[in-house]
């Protein structure tokens, strides 16, 4: 719809942002030749003459391909590496794609299944309602797999944005959603609140009560999301598997 968009009613959009010189053909025809820093150091000056020529290159090449070779070259910042092989999946995709073709997709998906089965915290994080290999593996990855990053629930929940925030002023005390959080946790916990809703019943006693109470279908979410956060903390703490009757006691007050 976008792309339909853009080729019929461009002249009526202004354009938000520029394109970066790090997305231009010749940019993408090297990375795919080498989509980790170890492989970039590895080319030779007539690798990369050849991909940028087949990337449309043609003045100013000799100078270019120094830079290229150069920059590649050059002492990086080294990440994990896992993390290193993760983007190695996706920019080794063809051309780096935002929307990978349907092999490379499922490529880039297999090794994020095995890299989530390879963690300690993995078993933990399927028991819980709503928690599958894709949205666990996004939840572990930002919440982090120290074991001691997070002392108490509480602290968990504030930096999942879940925890909300009572703001007083004079006579006037109002409960607001936390703004100082992860902003894609927080995308994760309302996308694993909604998929809990038919996977726990208790997840849902929590949820229709909410809604009892008044409260909209995203803030019933919202706030169903900050106990399951608490349960993970302390099925991780406790190093146990979730059950369901202890995590909702059915005569248990809904939060």
């Amino acid at each position: 719809m976008l792309a339909d968009l853009v080729g019929t009613d461009r002249h009526n959009h202004r354009q938000v942002a520029g394109d970066s010189p790090l997305a231009e053909p010749e940019a993408l025809a090297v990375l795919e030749l080498a989509p980790t820093p170890e492989q970039g150091r590895r080319l030779t000056r007539a690798t990369v003459q050849r991909a940028l020529v087949g990337a449309g290159r043609r003045r100013n090449l000799r100078t270019r391909v120094v830079a290229v070779h150069d920059a590649l070259a050059a002492p990086q910042l080294a990440a994990p590496a896992p993390i290193e092989a993760a983007y190695r999946e996706v920019v080794g995709a063809p051309g780096g794609r935002a929307v990978l073709p349907q092999p490379a997709g499922r490529r880039v998906g297999a090794a994020a299944r095995r890299r989530f089965a390879t963690s300690p915290d993995a078993a933990i994080l399927r028991s819980q309602p709503g928690l599958g290999v894709v949205l666990g593996a996004r939840v572990l990855a930002e919440f982090g797999d120290d074991p001691h990053r997070y002392a108490t629930a509480n602290g968990r929940k504030a930096f999942a944005g879940t925890a909300p925030v009572t703001q007083s002023s004079g006579l006037r005390t109002v409960v607001v959603a936390r703004a100082a959080c992860n902003q894609r946790l927080v995308d994760a916990c309302y996308l694993w609140a909604f998929a809990a809703l038919t996977a726990s019943p208790g997840a849902r006693r929590c949820y229709d009560a909410h809604r009892a109470r008044g409260a909209s279908h995203h803030q019933a979410l919202r706030a169903l999301g900050n106990p399951l956060v608490g349960i993970l903390h302390g099925c991780l703490a406790q190093r146990v598997a979730y059950q369901e009757q202890l995590a909702w006691p059915a005569a248990e007050a809904v939060p």
